[in-house]
């Protein structure tokens, strides 16, 4: 049996690198809230781990038409169960779920081991999507894409790469959806300046890139296994300040006409193509499981341009949750929205008019 757990505080987990991590609150509600995702990929047989059992079959209920397939299990019935597992499928792996899936019963057996956990979380800091930038940029040598990225451990040499640069982005290496990301105009402002020295000494050091004009976000999502990376489509998503927001649900063929507006179909391809390539001979017996990774389209004085590396999510994404969502014919055309109530957070299909 697999075993699925929806962690999305993974992200904030491996910035502080303890097994004893406690999420925030806007952590805790948001597992909470949306717990039931996991049965959208999970198999016949599978197991995902919820808090509320009645909350998350009605949920997924609601969005799935074959929900009974998949079983609903608390903690209690976790530790009953816990020996019958044989793979387990978080949302993204860390030292904090390996130990809360510990505490249950789940076999060290069937879990990564800590060579393993630190492996996964070097490779989830953003340095190692800047060589993967860097990888693509050298082999395609096509004057549509571009990208830049550096790394300082120091807040005068990030002083001195702002004065180069210009209007910047900076973002602390291991951080979550748009929350580690700050906009600079050239010179530090004494917030920006306090901020930065913190995710130095709390990080190691922080990442600056240049400010691009963005006129579209998207992602392609992939597949890691024993064989390599696996392509698995596109994802084309909206976010507001960085923050995400939703994403357009649509088949392949659909997606890839909103993005052949701006770039070429071709060259798409073999993005995706030396992505599989560079990723497989990074991630090959180190990571298994889904992840991501974001782009931008950019306007340039030139034109439309490709930013095919802002950053890889060693993890499932949003765009995973679309992809599963758009098999389904019927949610063609729309949009999945992630909203926040004040008290909780919910997932609705809404028109894209809307």
């Amino acid at each position: 049996m697999t075993l699925h757990v929806f962690n999305p505080e993974h992200d904030i987990a491996l910035a502080y690198d303890n097994k004893y991590f406690t999420a925030p609150h806007a952590g805790r509600q948001l597992r909470y809230d949306l717990e039931y995702l996991p049965a959208l990929w999970a198999r016949e047989g599978d197991c995902v781990l919820v808090e509320n059992m009645a909350s998350a079959s009605h949920h997924a209920r609601r969005l799935m038409r074959y929900s009974e397939q998949v079983r609903f299990v608390d903690r209690k019935e976790m530790e009953r169960l816990a020996g019958q597992v044989g793979k387990v499928q978080p949302w993204g792996w860390d030292s904090a779920v390996k130990f809360q899936l510990e505490q249950m019963g789940v076999s060290v057996a069937v879990l990564p081991d800590d060579v393993q956990l630190s492996e996964i979380r070097k490779l989830s800091n953003r340095q190692f999507s800047s060589a993967v930038l860097k990888g693509v940029l050298e082999r395609l040598a096509n004057p549509v894409l571009l990208g830049e990225a550096s790394y300082v451990d120091h807040i005068v040499e990030l002083e001195r790469v702002l004065n180069d640069t210009g209007k910047a982005v900076i973002k602390a290496p291991w951080s979550s959806s748009g929350r580690g990301v700050r906009y600079v105009d050239t010179v530090l402002d004494a917030a920006l300046a306090n901020w930065a020295k913190n995710v130095v000494k709390s990080q190691g050091g922080i990442m600056v890139e240049p400010y691009y004009n963005k006129v579209k976000d998207f992602g392609m999502e992939f597949f890691s296994d024993a064989d390599g990376v696996h392509y698995a489509g596109l994802s084309v998503f909206h976010t507001v300040n960085g923050a995400y927001v939703g994403n357009s649900l649509a088949g392949e063929s659909e997606k890839r006409s909103v993005l052949t507006a701006y770039v070429s179909g071709e060259l798409l391809d073999k993005v995706a193509d030396v992505l599989e390539q560079l990723l497989s001979s990074k991630l090959r017996g180190v990571y298994h499981g889904a992840l991501g990774v974001d782009m931008m389209i950019v306007a340039s004085d030139v034109g439309f341009m490709l930013h095919p590396v802002v950053e890889i999510n060693l993890r499932h994404t949003m765009g995973h949750v679309a992809l599963a969502l758009s098999v389904r014919n019927e949610f063609h055309e729309r949009m999945m929205r992630i909203d926040y109530d004040g008290s909780h957070y919910h997932l609705h299909i809404v028109h894209k008019d809307r």
